[in-house]
């Protein structure tokens, strides 16, 4: 499995065709795909390219939303 750091995310930002990734809870998913994150934004509030977890908490739905999409990596902790 390949391993993000922070830096390696924020290239994944869905823009200019690039993926779009998304980690949580040290997880690293793919967005892509999602009509939801349409050019590396849901709902012109968050960004791809992040480490979502804390603004995740304060979402109107819990986190089985982000665990449907396929984890293609772990975040480094650091």
């Amino acid at each position: 499995m390949k391993i993000f750091s922070k830096d390696e995310l924020k290239y994944f930002d869905g823009k200019e065709g690039r993926p779009a990734y998304v980690a949580y809870k040290g997880r690293v998913y793919n967005v892509t795909n999602s009509f939801l994150w349409k050019g590396g934004k849901h709902m012109a509030l968050h960004v791809a390219g992040c480490d979502l977890t804390e603004e995740l908490k304060k979402a109107p739905h819990g986190d089985e939303f982000i665990k449907r999409f396929p984890v293609v990596g772990v975040l480094e902790c650091k």
